[in-house]
């Protein structure tokens, strides 16, 4: 009789204070506690992160690359979204 395998976490590593969190790989775990533990233990074994995020891969629903046009078509009919359709006034230095 086999064990059925441990659910799948992705992780993320936020490398020092300011910078985004970037996925770092996938492991399996038992539970949430588990997953943070070994990712602290697998991804940041030289002090590299401040910060780890482990979610389950089941949660995590992703566009296709595929559909990419059909996707973010909407997107390309807003240009005033766009910062070039402004005109910035004489004088003002910073936006």
């Amino acid at each position: 009789m086999s064990t059925p395998p441990s659910p799948l976490w992705e992780v993320f590593i936020r490398a020092r204070r300011g910078l985004n969190h970037v996925h770092a790989g996938s492991l399996h775990a038992a539970d949430a506690e588990t997953a943070l533990r070994n990712a602290r233990d697998v991804f940041t074994r030289r002090n590299e992160g401040v910060s780890i995020w482990v979610v389950p891969s089941s949660e995590i629903t992703a566009s296709s690359p595929d559909e990419r046009d059909a996707f973010f078509d909407p997107a390309g009919d807003k240009v005033y979204r766009h910062p070039t359709f402004y005109d910035v006034p004489e004088g003002v230095e910073h936006l």
